[in-house]
């Protein structure tokens, strides 16, 4: 017989019956069953029986129908059957959002619904706990004085003090309700929001994020250094919860901008909750922080390398259980964030790929390609990370196709100006991987500068990854793969030692006379490769080919 055709009372004795001898499959079965079949009519019952058998998932399941129906369930005759502690529950979660008018009407009524269980000494004990659960100050004073007033178990006392709190509180310090849609963007037109501060307002929430340029598809406003600078504001349809934001910064050259955000439920009061005034971002920023009940997003640049104009091509906000962990309002990743898809660039350096420091590759490289370099004694790799994130460790693979060996230094910076150090291998012979560790602090550009090849002038870098992905190299199965031994490699070492005598590289990186690789003319197939010429012994020539 299936669980369909029993009553839904029938049912929930089952699920007792299950909990009490610890029949697991089967409790697992009913709750399932329970979800697929949850209503206005059943929820509260449901929910009293969930947290009766501890059943944490079925009850959050009921608890989350709850905050969805708000309206409804609040009119709805099964609320007057909850327990005291689940009603305690419900109303203490900020996301039951309704009217906070409608909220203690509905709570009135439960008590008038349960006069008998009101009257007792332990009822008694517990009305005030409830009334203390209704967010009085989130009513107007007409609706204190009109509607709480007059109903009994409300002592002066309380109206005193929920008058006293609205009047000397700030706005954003009160306990509010909002809406709470997980994993969704809000800031959607659709949604109802909309920019109400800032030039070129459609843009920002138009859901285009690859057809913008100089001209349009951006939202912007002045750079100024005046403390009321209005910035790009976004009105939500009204108060919800959100704890994350997306924000694309224009991107279509290597500027960068800083800026702050804040957020507010009136306009009047602001919370900071992002401040990145002093870092330099760029292209895609993740944003996390505690979860908070807000209608005004406002952003405002402070910085852009380029011009004293701040331009943001989109913004999501949203709910979301994904928060990676945060430490001093930064993200502290334990993934990989010096990539593409998060972003990160190639500020400066040399390649015959462009992405080839950042594409996670670390298989595929030789003496012609892979690699990016620079110059010894001359410039630098530099790699900017899309935002600020608290590092303390980062992780390299020199090129290592034969047996030179490299010295080099690593630097960090969050806005090219003010530089720490920290890593000084100028004077170690270091090959292949290095994982270097330092203590943790906010980082968003890395510049590593090699000071010593011992083959010849340049630098070759093949990847660069911030966090480290492991904790030692021995654990790395990437660094224990094997590399042609000496006597394999002695053909194409002698080949690279007759390349390197006939064109040495002069003081300033010229290469006269040296062959650069090229690909086979049509029609050649049939003839004999020519041998593979050693890694870039110049930045010149390792330019040459470059593809953009």
């Amino acid at each position: 017989m299936g669980l369909s055709l029993l009553r839904e009372d029938t049912v929930l004795d089952m699920l007792g019956l299950a909990h009490q001898f610890n029949f697991q499959e089967l409790e697992v079965a009913i709750s399932d069953y329970l979800r697929q079949v949850l209503a206005l009519r059943n929820v509260c019952a449901v929910l009293d029986a969930a947290r009766l058998y501890g059943l944490d998932a079925l009850m959050d399941y009921c608890y989350n129908f709850l905050d969805r129906n708000a309206t409804e369930v609040l009119q709805h005759d099964t609320f007057l059957q909850l327990s005291v502690e689940a009603l305690q529950g419900l109303l203490e979660r900020d996301s039951f959002f309704a009217p906070e008018v409608d909220i203690f009407k509905a709570v009135c009524n439960w008590f008038n619904a349960n006069q008998q269980w009101v009257k007792t000494e332990s009822g008694i004990a517990q009305v005030e706990k409830i009334l203390k659960c209704v967010r009085l100050t989130l009513m107007s004073l007409e609706e204190l004085l009109t509607v709480v007033r007059p109903f009994s178990l409300v002592t002066p006392d309380m109206l005193l003090d929920a008058i006293q709190e609205k009047t000397q509180t700030k706005s954003t310090d009160l306990r509010h309700r909002g809406l709470l849609l997980p994993e969704e963007n809000v800031a959607t037109p659709k949604r109802g929001a909309r920019v109400i501060s800032g030039d070129m307002r459609s843009a920002l929430l138009d859901g285009d994020t690859d057809n913008y340029d100089m001209e349009r598809g951006y939202t912007r406003h002045n750079i100024s250094d005046a403390p009321d600078n209005p910035g790009i504001v976004v009105r939500l349809a009204t108060t919800t919860i959100i704890n994350h934001i997306r924000m694309l910064l224009w991107d279509r050259d290597n500027r960068s901008y800083a800026y702050y955000i804040e957020v507010s439920v009136d306009q009047k009061d602001w919370v900071r909750v992002i401040d990145h005034s002093n870092y330099y971002c760029r292209s895609w920023q993740n944003l996390y922080f505690e979860p908070r009940v807000v209608q005004y997003i406002k952003v405002v640049g402070t910085s852009n390398t380029v011009n004293k104009v701040f331009h943001a091509v989109e913004l999501e906000a949203l709910h979301t259980a994904r928060v990676p962990p945060l430490s001093e309002g930064l993200v502290r990743p334990t993934h990989n964030v010096a990539t593409l898809d998060l972003s990160a660039v190639v500020i400066e350096g040399i390649s015959r790929s462009r992405n080839a420091l950042l594409n996670g590759d670390t298989e595929h490289y030789d003496w012609e390609q892979g690699y990016t370099c620079h110059q010894l004694g001359s410039g630098a790799i530099v790699v900017q990370l899309a935002q600020p994130y608290l590092l303390s460790s980062l992780r390299l693979l020199l090129w290592d196709c034969d047996y030179r060996h490299y010295s080099y230094y690593v630097e960090v910076s969050l806005n090219y100006w003010n530089w720490d150090m920290v890593a000084d291998r100028t004077r170690d012979a270091c090959r292949s991987w290095q994982v270097i560790y330092f203590p943790p602090r906010p980082v968003s550009i890395i510049r590593i500068v090699g000071t010593n090849n011992s083959v010849n002038e340049v630098f070759h870098l093949v990847h660069l990854e911030c966090p480290a992905q492991v904790e030692d190299t021995r654990d790395d199965p990437a660094a224990k793969k094997q590399r042609p031994s000496r006597e394999r490699n002695a053909p194409r070492e002698r080949t690279r030692r007759r390349s390197a005598s006939r064109s040495p590289p002069d003081g300033n990186g010229n290469t006269e006379g040296r062959r650069t690789p090229s690909p086979p003319a049509e029609g050649s197939r049939g003839e004999t490769p020519r041998p593979a010429l050693p890694p870039a012994e110049t930045a010149t020539e390792a330019e040459e080919g470059y593809d953009d």
